[in-house]
């Protein structure tokens, strides 16, 4: 496997440096005895027991317990260790954050221990598109949409990818990854969207579908839209694949957005456009969408009544069926402690927690499903250096078992 190698010799210098010392002794106070007694833990527990409590532990803690000492670091690198990790509750997602800038460094935030870490990703690009799930991260180059690479970000190890078939410079691409938990295949798919020549009204889409049980590229459907484009939003979600589509100026300020579902299983290849449409709740000024637990999620920027491409605020929407249920809206403290808030914004998620991020700040907004909370991260270390420095990024879930 291309670039793979195991996880324990990327203890991430940033991240180790953001620990503190460790201490591996318990004291133990006899009450017949003013004097403490050292025990280590080495003595008391067998190795079977260590490793199922290390395995429950956040995932950057089982960097720092790799580092107590050479038992535990054998423990934490080996492949039963791997395995009992891979069997305890999902970690929670961290988000990856990084500047248009040339900076070398970018940062994750863990929402768990609400640190920042510097961290540093294998072949990315500040506007590459980038797709998520299970612990792996697939990122498509900008340039000819044709260069991708699927990425552990924990472990660093990396597989690039052969190049998807159709026309390698697309007008518009949108990337998606699925990976299954028990078996860790995985499924990518690009959607392109091309303008047929002298007519701005049709649009040409296919659909291109990655195996990576078969290493090989397919491609299922490809159509002519009428008075609609592809974009560079998708997501996989339960085999089905959802996309974003935007109208060509035919349609009412409410229906410059529609969404796409095609059953990845069954692959029909006719009237994508009139069999799997579906509207949009409300005038988007644009949309997001995300995996949560199976279930399509959508974040999408509310448009004002009489300027739909004007933003007025940021509302959360679950697909049931065909039908959209509000989640929530943005309050409008929270939407107010932005700044300057762009039309058009990044978000993603995954499990339980949604992230939220202006183009033109670091600042970060996370949305818990389950509890209806929002809040602010810790500030991250990055600062703004430039009127005009774009921030953007995307969320993971941290996993150690899993390698493309």
């Amino acid at each position: 496997m291309d670039g793979e190698s195991s996880w324990i010799n990327h203890c991430l210098d940033e991240t180790v440096r953001e620990f503190g010392e460790f201490d591996s002794f318990s004291e133990l106070n006899d009450e017949g005895n003013t004097e403490a007694t050292a025990v280590s833990v080495d003595l008391i527990l067998p190795d079977d027991l260590l490793e199922r409590i290390l395995a429950y532990l956040p995932i950057a803690s089982i960097f720092r317990a790799g580092s107590v000492c050479k038992r535990w670091h054998e423990i934490v690198s080996s492949n039963r260790f791997l395995w009992n990790f891979s069997h305890v509750l999902t970690q929670k997602p961290w988000y990856f954050m990084f500047t248009s800038c040339d900076e070398s460094t970018s940062y994750a935030y863990d929402p768990t221990l609400r640190k920042w870490y510097g961290f540093e990703l294998p072949n990315i690009k500040p506007d590459c598109f980038i797709a998520s799930s299970c612990g792996l991260v697939g990122f498509m180059d900008n340039d000819s949409r044709s260069e991708l690479y699927v990425c552990n970000p924990i472990t660093k190890c990396f597989k690039k990818l052969v190049e998807p078939p159709g026309l390698k410079f697309s007008d518009y691409s949108a990337l998606a990854i699925s990976v299954d938990r028990i078996s860790h295949v995985y499924t990518i798919t690009v959607v392109k969207s091309k303008q047929v020549p002298g007519n701005f009204f049709q649009w040409d889409i296919a659909i291109h579908i990655y195996d990576s049980e078969t290493r090989m590229w397919t491609t299922p459907l490809t159509e002519v839209f009428g008075g609609w484009r592809g974009g560079d939003e998708s997501v996989i979600c339960d085999g089905v694949l959802y996309f974003l589509i935007y109208s060509t100026g035919n349609g009412a300020p409410e229906n410059r957005h529609g969404l796409i579902a095609y059953n990845l299983s069954s692959r029909f290849s006719h009237s994508l456009l009139n069999r799997s449409f579906i509207p949009v709740p409300c005038p988007l000024t644009c949309g997001r969408l995300m995996n949560l637990k199976g279930k399509l999620v959508m974040v999408g920027g509310i448009g004002k009544q009489d300027r739909a491409d004007i933003i007025k605020g940021i509302g959360i929407w679950l697909l049931n069926g065909r039908e959209w249920q509000e989640i929530a809206r943005m309050p409008h403290k929270y939407f107010q402690g932005f700044g300057e808030f762009d039309d058009v914004f990044a978000s993603s998620g995954t499990d339980d927690l949604i992230y939220i991020q202006s183009y033109g700040a670091p600042a970060l907004l996370v949305f818990d499903m389950n509890q209806k909370q929002w809040r602010w991260s810790l500030k991250c270390p990055v600062t703004k250096r430039f009127p005009l420095q774009l921030f953007s990024g995307f969320c993971f879930e941290p996993r150690l078992e899993i390698a493309p």
